[in-house]
């Protein structure tokens, strides 16, 4: 938790990338576009697959799930992941992305309001987009490259680890979570003063049940 040291807390705007910002699922279409680069990378689908199923019927962790449903990825050494993320994002940007969002978070660049989006996205491919679309920060899940596979590094960036990221980047003020969005229920959501839900593409009042 952040310390109460006095100061004027930071007003913050958070948000989810895939689902909420951007309309699809990144770590899907993200393989979709590499194996129109390269068609051996089919041969991942049924392992993605398995861990998927894995995932929904709570046989694995995030984490767990994580490190296996990106072994699409093996092989393929980080600046060459950047460089097919960067014209992945050139192409998804901004005609897959939520437009009243946009014009939503256009307001708050505005006015000076910070733009925090958390993800469980890999940072490593994420980071491009918002070399395209400015925001103040980002957390996505951090891997590192052994082997010629990635690693997470700690844990996937989900739930609580979206806060201390938060955090972090905040290096310790003190601040308030003025407005968030997300396509599920989760702990930036509950954190907020004002908190969206985001189905269908369409912007939803959240209300925390008790």
């Amino acid at each position: 938790m952040i310390k109460d040291t006095g100061e004027q807390p930071v007003e913050v705007v958070v948000f989810d990338l895939n689902g909420t910002f951007y309309n699809r699922s990144s770590k899907e279409e993200f393989y979709k576009f590499l194996v129109s680069k390269n068609p051996s990378r089919l041969k991942y689908l049924w392992e993605m697959s398995y861990y998927y199923l894995q995932l929904k019927l709570h046989q694995i962790k995030q984490t767990e799930f994580k490190e296996n449903f990106f072994n699409y990825l093996d092989d393929i050494p980080p600046p060459e992941v950047k460089q097919y993320a960067q014209e992945f994002w050139e192409r998804e940007f901004p005609q897959q992305f939520n437009r009243a969002l946009l014009e939503r978070f256009d307001e708050f660049r505005k006015k000076g309001v910070p733009l925090f989006c958390a993800t469980g996205g890999f940072e490593l491919y994420v980071k491009p987009l918002f070399g395209i679309y400015k925001i103040d920060g980002f957390a996505g899940t951090q891997v590192s490259y052994t082997g010629e596979t990635y690693k997470v590094l700690g844990k996937a960036c989900k739930d609580e680890e979206k806060i201390r990221r938060l955090e972090l980047f905040l290096k310790g003020k003190p601040y308030r979570i003025i407005e968030a969005y997300s396509d599920s229920k989760e702990e930036i959501l509950d954190r907020a003063e004002k908190a969206f839900l985001i189905k269908n593409g369409k912007i939803i009042p959240y209300i925390p049940k008790d």
